[in-house]
């Protein structure tokens, strides 16, 4: 084989190398993706989800928005955080909030929040 080959060869190699990692990484998201569904009847002003190791709650991850009655949200995590194990806590208006602990993120793709009113008691749906 000709020097001149060999070298465009193994350049046309290491582009195409290149390339798939750059692709292989976009797109990529956290193993612990999963979403939240408030099936209450009341509106979330803030959303925690902790790793569960942590003593205290990350940022709120609705910001200045809320999540309603019926309504759905992904959260999503960057792919290079290895935690397990997580706790969330929502809060609403008035300060109240439900907490959950030690929820393996990796085994689950769906969390469903209740409310019983009668009972004063919430529940989570986990699929």
């Amino acid at each position: 084989m000709k020097p001149k080959l060999k070298i465009a060869l193994a350049l046309g190699v290491v582009a195409m190398f290149i390339t798939a990692t750059a692709f292989a990484r976009v797109g990529r998201v956290g193993k612990q993706d999963f979403i939240l569904h408030n099936n209450t009847d009341v509106e979330f002003h803030s959303l925690h989800v902790s790793p569960h190791s942590s003593d205290d709650w990350e940022e709120d991850i609705l910001g200045k928005d809320t999540l309603g009655p019926g309504e759905s949200v992904k959260i999503t995590f960057d792919d290079h955080d290895k935690h397990v194990h997580w706790d969330l806590k929502v809060t609403d208006k008035a300060g109240d909030s439900l907490e959950w602990y030690d929820l393996n993120l990796i085994e689950i793709s769906e969390v469903t929040l209740h409310w019983d009113r009668e009972h004063q008691k919430g529940s989570a749906e986990i699929k």
